[in-house]
């Protein structure tokens, strides 16, 4: 399957809503607390205006079908961003897509000179915890910076290479 990944654009904005919120439905993962209620669900390319951070967004032909990216999250320590918002489509998963955006998102948060990736999931995506693992994450107790998302009761902590 050929895709490509871009960065976000202002008019993806209404596609990626509707596929997080989908995904996370898929897998009853909708509760509050989560992505699936964040105001900024609906306007993820202003969000990654800020410095230091970066969504990618993966397309088949002309479609979105997921994305995933590095945000500085407020009250993380220092040198560490968040992997955030990654989802993909059914129909585009086990075809390399989400390899390909994690190590873009791994790419971009070392080209910035952060030493520690963290990430908040849910046991609900329990292939997406394996995936995590799979490329380094840890599981951590504590929860890390002030993402506000008291539904993700997972916590991963990876240092970069």
């Amino acid at each position: 399957m050929n895709f490509t990944i871009r960065e976000i654009q202002t008019d993806d904005n209404a596609k990626l809503a509707s596929i997080i919120r989908n995904v996370l439905e898929e897998f009853k993962a909708n509760h509050p607390g989560t992505v699936y209620y964040d105001e900024s669900t609906d306007n993820l390319f202003r969000l990654f205006q800020k410095p230091d951070t970066i969504y990618y967004v993966a397309m088949i032909d002309d479609e979105i079908v997921g994305g995933c990216g590095i945000y500085t999250t407020e009250g993380l320590p220092e040198n560490y961003c968040e992997l955030v918002k990654m989802y993909l489509l059914p129909h585009a998963r086990n075809y390399g897509i989400g390899r390909a955006l994690i190590n873009k998102c791994f790419d971009f948060a070392k080209a910035h000179g952060f030493t520690h990736i963290y990430l908040e999931s849910m046991p609900e995506l329990t292939k997406a915890i394996i995936m995590y693992k799979k490329y380094g994450f840890k599981l951590i107790q504590q929860r890390l910076g002030n993402a506000c998302h008291f539904g993700c009761s997972i916590k991963m902590l990876k240092q970069i290479d």
